[in-house]
């Protein structure tokens, strides 16, 4: 099956040829459809576009909104992401999609407002071709979770692609689309672009509105982007970035330009290697492609030193008492009134709320929902809530520490093995909740975080992970620029 061509190849295309702006959307589209009728189908898509709706996406030069995003391919130039299709994660909200947040209990509800990121990514003149698939409500690490079945991995279809974006990053990895928007709560875009072998961005949270992304954990939560290359998931993130008065937490600074570092190389800059990161229960071949990596960053000129994040041991248990009561709340609108779907037969207002929610929600939600409820309870909220937070504390004090003697960005393995087998941890929660396990940190802490692939395994890709300060993406993606360099030159 033919790639898509990079984000840059088809601005470029579409902006000097002046043709037909759906060119390469329209492309996707026979790709993805491809892609869903074979022996062995991705299930990447839970809707793909038609013509029509992708016409009404496609936006021109005339109706780009403010802040010059037009201006990002130079003033005359063509938009941001003219005629570059794009994958949307299935829990944000898009005019002519369903958006299902791959549950059950919202079959067939279709938004009545569309999620800023979406708006940004048509007014750049970028083309949604489909929603993609997702563990429920977000809420999984291999995609397994879909209430509409599970997505697989595009380099192995017996093994799962990651999650809970694990259609977008399958999209990506295919080559169907050059780019995808997904959604990270504690490394939702990262595990899965590890996993697949494509790049994933979590920015700084606050750095891209969440008006309209569905809400899991509302603190933790952002939307991240994926790509095939460092630049096309950079350049995504560029068009969706920026202050939104609908959005409390949208932190009301200028967008750099992510690109902005590109060119430096890594020469002075301090890399700290995390010890808590590659304890002696990492997968060898993980630990030592991410050793081979950070060998390249020296080499190049950059500074590696072993640094201490001492709390980072007590992330996940935090991560999955904070998210999950968080969750409890978040999805106490779902009741069979305001949203979606409604059990049939019901004979009582009660029973309409029990009925829906038994039958709508899958089991990994449900479990989330009374861990979630538990904590939060009377007797219970300081022994459990309460102590979760100041852990949330402890962690982000540990990142503060490091920067403050001088590094400039962490350096680490995504996850702690590559893709693993379909059905290998379903019966086994805690097993698949450590599969982020270096990722939960940065949602904890509010950083940025990048997964770029830094090797293969079998044939199965290994991601390493850029963390940086708050704010810090563009020095973030510079090094991330420079290691990708790097690694091209050394195959």
């Amino acid at each position: 099956m033919s790639e898509s061509p990079g984000v840059r190849e088809i601005v470029g295309a579409v902006g000097t040829a002046g043709g037909d702006p759906l060119r390469f959307a329209n492309a996707a589209l026979d790709r993805a459809r491809r892609a869903e009728s074979e022996d062995t189908p991705l299930h990447a898509f839970l809707a793909l576009a038609d013509s029509a709706a992708m016409g009404g996406g496609a936006a021109t030069g005339d109706d780009l909104d403010g802040g010059g995003r037009s201006g990002k391919g130079g003033p005359k130039g063509p938009p941001l992401l003219a005629g570059v299709p794009v994958a949307v994660k299935d829990n944000l909200c898009a005019f002519d999609f369903p958006t299902t947040c791959a549950s059950r209990i919202l079959e067939g509800y279709v938004s009545p407002y569309e999620a800023t990121v979406v708006r940004r990514l048509r007014s750049a003149g970028g083309v949604i071709v489909g929603k993609t698939n997702m563990d429920e409500f977000a809420m999984g690490s291999s995609t397994e979770n879909s209430g509409f079945g599970p997505t697989r991995n595009p380099r192995d279809r017996s093994r799962v692609p990651g999650g809970s974006s694990g259609g977008s990053a399958a999209a990506v990895a295919a080559g169907i689309v050059p780019c995808a928007l997904g959604s990270d709560t504690g490394g939702s875009v990262r595990q899965p672009a590890s996993l697949c072998g494509v790049v994933g961005i979590k920015p700084t949270y606050g750095r891209v509105s969440r008006y309209g992304l569905v809400a899991y954990a509302s603190s933790l939560d952002q939307v991240g982007t994926i790509g095939r290359t460092v630049e096309d998931a950079a350049l995504l993130l560029q068009a969706i970035a920026g202050h939104d008065p609908r959005d409390a937490t949208s932190a009301p600074l200028p967008v750099p330009d992510f690109l902005g570092a590109r060119g430096r190389g890594v020469r002075g800059l301090t890399v700290g290697l995390p010890r808590e990161y590659f304890a002696k229960e990492l997968d060898p071949a993980v630990q030592r492609l991410c050793r081979e990596a950070l060998g390249r960053l020296e080499e190049a000129g950059a500074v590696v030193r072993e640094v201490s994040l001492p709390h980072t041991k007590f992330a996940v248990p935090a991560y999955y008492i904070l998210a999950p009561a968080e969750a409890s709340s978040n999805l106490a609108r779902f009741d069979g009134v305001r949203y979606g779907s409604r059990a049939p037969g019901a004979d009582s207002a009660r029973a309409v709320y029990e009925e829906t929610r038994t039958r709508g929600f899958g089991a990994e939600v449900v479990r989330r929902i009374m861990l979630g409820t538990f904590a939060l309870s009377a007797g219970y909220y300081e022994a459990y809530y309460g102590r979760a937070q100041r852990v949330r504390s402890l962690v982000a004090s540990d990142f503060g520490r490091v920067w403050a003697e001088g590094v400039d960005l962490l350096f680490t393995p995504t996850s702690p093995t590559p893709a693993f087998p379909l059905g290998e941890r379903t019966d086994d929660p805690v097993s698949m909740y450590l599969s982020d396990i270096f990722t939960v940190t940065a949602n904890l802490a509010g950083i940025p975080g990048l997964s770029l692939p830094v090797g293969a395994v079998d044939g199965l890709p290994v991601g390493g992970q850029f963390l940086a300060p708050m704010w810090e993406e563009p020095k973030m993606i510079g090094a991330a620029l420079a290691l990708e360099s790097l690694l091209e030159e050394a195959r």
